[in-house]
């Protein structure tokens, strides 16, 4: 088969070379978009008068007909196709003939792959902004249902102050919020149109760039004909996005696999989000989470990887630039499966509040009674070194804080009351806190309201 370029060749392309520059094993998923891309450009053909209206008929039918292939998998991909747009066109001449050449007109692959990228990025764009939207409504319902049991906060994997069930959830809510708003921020730098940019130069042809924009559904066309055939940092932000994103379920990931664990034993996850050991009979493994956490590592690994291929190339179109699709591609399947395994497990799984509660500890209320003797009007620094001598006592005769009598506390402060002894009270200490913000009921659901009118559950 004749290749697009081969005109000026004289000699056959080493087989290696060939295997070597083709992309149709991994781009091929353009083939929707690609097809679109080309019936739009066969109307703004027609009107710049380079086909005749039965041309462009003929061209438009042509490429449906290749569509229906693909939809109904009869398309075969010849040995000879390097990538999606020769395998499409290749089709196209073999149903209607030499009148298939002139789509080409005015065109290159290089703003052509451009438009297509940016184009089924779009689509992509709507699915994953649902799926994100899907694990948020998950973490509302279990904040909902979990407004009223307590459990240990922690900071340094160390137990810190005693907070809502819910309140923890729900931190995971606003880290997904803000990827939320990245998404909706980066999508109006993916809906801008390259095609008309030719291969570098623009095009000669009376093309009306603006209405084919409008015709393929981007909200602007790029500026620069040269910046437009070479610019990836839409798919470097995607991957950017893809990564922080990723880097959030992992942290959600790997609260949930120690809460899962026996010796805390928070959270049962159901069986249908578990594996077992091949070995070990009793066991009952978190690896839906254990992989989310471990494929983050790989969408890091693609951001860094597409950085270090752009950050030495000159300007325009280099043929480096077909190395952006794979990591894309791959980021793009691997959240597709990673949000609705990690929203099918919070939804399905089990809360222990018994072992949330047994898990709570005195040492968790020092801060409380800290707090106490500000409102006593003991400065922090020095309440916070009264408290810490309190701690060090209980510790040294091995008993809990609230097992210190007041005869005890007085000893180390003397300005210390029978008052103080009601610190010891895990449900007064949340509801202590009732900013905007923090732990109380009332501000628990105050950031739960605010978060189903950001999803619309009034709707």
């Amino acid at each position: 088969m004749t290749k697009l370029w081969g005109g000026r060749f004289e000699q056959p392309t080493d087989p290696r070379m060939d295997q070597f520059n083709k992309s149709i094993g991994f781009d091929a998923r353009l083939w929707e978009v690609d097809i679109l891309g080309s019936q739009a450009y066969a109307d703004t053909l027609l009107e710049a008068g380079i086909l005749t209206p039965d041309e462009r008929d003929q061209i438009v039918r042509g490429l449906e007909r290749v569509a229906e292939e693909w939809r109904e998998g009869r398309f075969r991909i010849h040995p000879d196709d390097e990538d999606i747009h020769t395998a499409v066109e290749r089709r196209l001449t073999e149903l209607i003939g030499p009148v298939a050449g002139k789509l080409h007109t005015g065109r290159s692959r290089n703003d052509q792959v451009a438009t297509d990228l940016r184009l089924y990025l779009c689509d992509v764009l709507q699915d994953l902004e649902l799926m994100l939207t899907d694990l948020q409504r998950a973490i509302i319902e279990v904040a909902d249902r979990s407004l009223d049991v307590i459990m240990p906060g922690y900071t340094h994997l160390q137990p810190a102050q005693p907070v809502r069930f819910a309140h923890w959830i729900m931190s995971y809510f606003w880290m997904l919020q803000r990827d939320w708003g990245r998404l909706e921020d980066m999508r109006r730098r993916v809906e801008v149109m390259p095609l008309g940019s030719g291969a570098l130069a623009g095009t000669p042809l009376p093309i009306d760039r603006e209405k084919l924009a409008q015709r393929l559904g981007y909200s602007r066309i790029t500026e620069n004909s040269m910046d437009a055939v070479s610019d990836r940092d839409f798919v470097a932000e995607f991957l950017f996005w893809a990564a922080l994103l990723s880097v959030h379920l992992s942290r959600l990931s790997e609260d949930l696999i120690l809460f899962s664990n026996p010796s805390l034993g928070f959270i049962r996850l159901a069986d249908a989000y578990t594996t077992g050991s091949s070995l070990m009979p009793q066991k009952k493994n978190p690896d839906a989470f254990e992989l989310v956490r471990g494929k983050t590592g790989r969408l890091i690994g693609h951001l860094t990887g597409l950085l270090v291929t752009l950050k030495g190339l000159p300007s325009t179109y280099n043929k480096d630039l077909q190395e952006d699709k794979e990591p894309l591609f791959d980021a793009i399947d691997t959240l597709k499966l990673a949000l609705p395994v990690v929203t099918g497990a919070l939804a399905t799984m089990e809360l222990h509040p018994d072992r949330m509660a047994q898990a709570l500890d005195d040492a968790m209320l020092a801060t409380d009674l800290a707090d106490w003797l500000v409102a006593q009007g003991v400065p922090f620094r020095q309440s916070h070194h009264i408290v810490g001598q309190v701690v060090a006592e209980a510790e040294r005769r091995g008993i809990p804080l609230s097992r210190l009598s007041l005869t005890d506390l007085q000893a180390i402060y003397p300005g210390f009351t029978e008052d103080a002894l009601r610190v010891w009270d895990f449900e007064r200490s949340v509801e202590q806190r009732r900013a905007a913000g923090g732990t109380a009921r009332e501000a628990v659901l105050a950031q739960l309201n605010q978060a189903k009118a950001i999803l619309g559950f009034d709707k």
